[in-house]
């Protein structure tokens, strides 16, 4: 799967390289291209970058991903686009107390098709589930079928098997997820920045 990564900071990287780990191809898309020739993969134009690519990860700033993905709309129309932002303040508060994220963007965005997932856990364990010692749960919300099995497949490759990956239905579930953060943000600290997860045991 070609996998364009929007975003050079760390998550983007994280992923992109759990990508190219699990055999596909990654390409970051950057405002500045020419700023980040380091990176373990090619660094195109934005809308270069998505051009021929199977699936488009949105993994900017998530408090400013609304305003930047929206001018982009005829070059994101009938791409799938892989949402895993939190829109926080600095202070840690939801930008969108009443919404989430991935409904705006698929709201401002008719054409794509927009999943939710990989937002309610550590980058770093998004690309590497078994680097803990239990089994715990990713999310998936969105309106399109065959756009979240395209997605689920992303995640069994990363090796989130179907019994990890659980289901919440359309994009409006997008809220529950994104909303988790408070939540999140508080084990994070309690915590101490360990690793962690959490499992939904039926």
């Amino acid at each position: 799967m070609r996998i364009a990564v929007l975003g050079t900071g760390h998550m983007a990287t994280t992923l992109a390289s759990g990508f190219i780990s699990a055999g596909h191809t990654a390409i970051f898309g950057s405002r500045d291209p020419q700023a980040h020739p380091e990176l373990a993969a090619p660094v195109m134009a934005t809308a270069a970058a998505m051009r021929d690519a199977d699936l488009v990860v949105n993994a900017l700033q998530a408090s400013f991903s609304l305003e930047a993905l929206t001018p982009l709309a005829d070059d994101l129309a009938g791409k799938v686009l892989l949402d895993i932002g939190n829109a926080v303040s600095p202070a840690f508060e939801l930008l969108y107390p009443n919404e989430s994220l991935g409904e705006l963007l698929q709201a401002a965005l008719p054409a794509t098709k927009v999943v939710k997932s990989l937002n309610t856990l550590p980058g770093t364990l998004a690309v590497a589930p078994h680097s803990i010692s239990e089994a715990t749960s990713v999310f998936l919300s969105g309106d399109d079928i065959e756009a979240k099995e395209l997605v689920s497949a992303l995640l069994a490759d990363l090796g989130w098997g179907p019994a990890a990956q659980v289901d919440l239905g359309g994009i409006a579930s997008a809220r529950g997820a994104e909303h988790y953060f408070v939540l999140f943000a508080a084990m994070m600290q309690s915590f101490r920045g360990a690793p962690f997860n959490i499992r939904v045991v039926r």
